[in-house]
């Protein structure tokens, strides 16, 4: 997408009688939402719903190059750009796709990802300059160094940008990230995982274990020490979401299945179990490849996420990159592995043993996803914190800093990772507790929820829902598209 200011302008205009109308009808209150969300707020969603809805997308490829525009590093961050090495033993390889194996109910097809080397940002918070400091001109391992200068506190913050599999790099989350390493006075390494549809399941997650594993064990000539697993927060937004409550999952498995006692990482031998990070903190994760929960269509109203309603056969224009070649039925992965597991965290049944999990949600299209593997994991002994905020669309947080709806969501996303950091070190042993928040609009008027009864319906209609939904994709019935934005 041309983001020229002609272009712009060409994409702009023609809205202007859509927006003069949003505007009018709120003003009126004559929109459903006007009594949850401000003038604002109601345009800003209009917009986006109406960009990402296009009835004639352009291509994945199209898409997905105009997303990984680098908008440049200037301002509050300590940007200092890493390759993390792959190991000469295949090791890491081999024990993932041991627990994608052994987690396979129906079978289920995927390709053996090659191990690549992984590109990340080490990003942290760059005090006392202005919004448009340009970026010193130093080395990668200065910028570090400086980046480091500025962290008082061990909490590394693990991160997975969102984009629905397909689209976006860490340059898109610097912000985001930078206020993460301010609000925490620790630090983030941003990945630049693989992407979809190129390099499918479980490439991505390959690439998320590798960078973990190179916190813990770094490779020789890496900038950093070694981090202690209890110092590591996962995060991740949508998409990114997905991978970091995946990695647990897929964790959980090896250390629960894995009949090996040690395994080897860039010339050392390390025994298994392998250590669990402090927690994952997911705003709005994606967890549900099949699209197959009620919200996707009742929150519809309050989401700038395509309903699966617009057009339920929704398929993209073919291009260099899709469709795949073979044929898969999904741009993440096969069709017949939708309900993986580690695909869709949601499907996994047993959390027994995982760190603490942070979630929160809007009244969006993916909140019943969320709710179903809070209410299992809870019962199963985790420590949940989910919040829930009335009106809001995925991802508000990262989106409506002028909300207290968004500044309130993302300071506790902050929190829970030094929270949790703290109480995996031993610092404040039990101050995480399993909490439930509902969150009313505008005013955030906070009232308690019970985490565990949150599911919407049993875990055998969960599994039938998206065994069903799978098989319609299996044959043809929806297309690859659904929910997916459409530029």
């Amino acid at each position: 997408m041309d983001m020229s200011p002609p272009a712009l302008l060409r994409l702009f205009l023609p809205k202007v009688p859509f927006i003069f109308k949003t505007a009018l009808w709120h003003s009126l209150w004559l929109s459903p939402t006007c009594s949850k969300w401000d003038l604002r707020t109601e345009i800003t969603i209009n917009i986006i719903r109406s960009l990402l809805t296009n009835p004639n997308p352009t291509s994945l490829l199209k898409m997905q190059r105009w997303s990984l525009r680098d908008p440049g590093i200037k301002g509050k961050m300590w940007i200092s750009k890493v390759t993390l090495p792959k190991p000469k033993e295949e090791d890491v390889r081999d024990v993932l796709l041991e627990a994608v194996d052994s987690m396979r109910e129906d079978g289920g097809i995927y390709s053996i990802p090659p191990l690549e080397p992984v590109q990340a940002e080490w990003t942290g918070y760059r005090a006392n300059v202005r919004h448009d400091r340009p970026r010193l001109d130093l080395s990668e391992a200065q910028h570090y160094d400086k980046l480091m200068a500025e962290v008082t506190s061990p909490v590394t913050i693990l991160y997975f940008h969102g984009g629905a599999h397909f689209m976006m790099d860490p340059s898109a989350l610097r912000i985001p990230c930078s206020r993460l390493a301010h609000l925490t006075n620790g630090r983030c390494l941003s990945v630049r995982y693989r992407l979809a549809p190129q390099s499918p399941f479980p490439c991505a997650l390959l690439d998320a274990f590798l960078a973990y594993l190179s916190l813990v064990h770094p490779p020789p000539d890496s900038f950093h020490q070694p981090v202690a697993a209890s110092n590591i927060v996962l995060s991740g937004d949508s998409a990114g979401g997905n991978l970091s409550i995946a990695l647990v999952q897929m964790l959980l498995q090896i250390n629960r299945s894995s009949t090996r006692k040690t395994f080897s990482f860039h010339g050392k031998s390390f025994d298994l179990p392998i250590p669990l990070p402090a927690g994952v903190a997911g705003n709005s994760p994606w967890i549900d490849m099949t699209r197959c929960m009620p919200s996707i269509t009742a929150n519809a109203q309050y989401d700038y996420l395509p309903p699966p309603t617009a057009d339920p056969y929704s398929r993209f224009p073919p291009d260099e990159i899709w469709p795949a070649d073979p044929p898969r039925g999904d741009i993440y992965c096969d069709a017949s592995m939708l309900d993986h597991p580690l695909v869709s965290p949601v499907a996994a049944k047993d959390w027994t043993g995982s760190c603490p999990l942070w979630l929160i949600y809007g009244e969006e299209l993916l909140t019943d996803e969320g709710k179903m593997l809070a209410s299992l994991a809870a019962k199963q002994g985790v420590t949940v914190i989910w919040q829930q905020f009335e009106a809001m669309p995925h991802c508000f947080s990262m989106i409506f800093d002028y909300l207290e709806a968004g500044r309130r969501g993302f300071r506790d996303q902050a929190a829970f990772c030094s929270k949790v950091a703290d109480d995996a070190a031993g610092e404040e042993a039990g101050s995480l507790e399993k909490k439930g928040t509902w969150f009313a609009a505008k005013t955030c008027k906070e009232t308690d929820v019970d985490v565990k009864n949150l599911a919407v319906c049993t875990e055998e209609e969960l599994v039938q829902k998206m065994r069903s939904a799978k098989e319609a994709r299996m044959k043809g019935f929806e297309g690859e598209g659904k929910l997916l934005p459409k530029l």
